[in-house]
């Protein structure tokens, strides 16, 4: 123990930046176990459709029209941070984000969630995964 203490007074340096490494990755891991709480898989995105969440598109108007869930609403982010609330009736409601990868769909997550709405999910891999498990799109 006494090495460990000599060690540490002599190289300051290192000692502050293993400390420094390990606190990045407790936060990192936290913030990682945070936002995966938040997504659902495509599968439970489909029992949750089934139990009447409304799912929220947030791609552009002309990708939405090439193929999108059955009875989604296209709202784009855009429209989300103006605050234009095209969903306001929707606040004790499931809702499902989705966008092509899941990163935009994710922002469009956080966004709601901080606007109010409490059970606010984002669909993991977004449309590229929904696709890869051949559920079906409309156009």
């Amino acid at each position: 123990m006494n090495q460990l203490v000599e060690f540490a007074s002599h190289h300051g340096l290192i000692v502050a930046g293993l400390v420094a490494a390990a606190l990045a990755v407790a936060f990192y891991e936290l913030r990682q176990r945070a936002t995966s709480a938040l997504q659902v898989s495509a599968a439970d995105a489909v029992r949750l459709i089934n139990r009447g969440a409304l799912v929220i598109d947030v791609r552009k108007p002309e990708e939405y029209a090439a193929g999108h869930i059955v009875n989604a609403r296209n709202v784009g982010l855009d429209k989300l941070q103006q605050g234009d609330d095209a969903i306001k009736k929707q606040k004790d409601k499931i809702l499902l984000t989705v966008c092509d990868s899941g990163s935009i769909a994710s922002k469009a997550a956080d966004l709601l969630r901080r606007s109010g709405y409490a059970n606010v999910f984002n669909i993991r891999g977004g449309l590229t995964t929904w696709r890869a498990e051949n559920l079906p799109l409309v156009k």
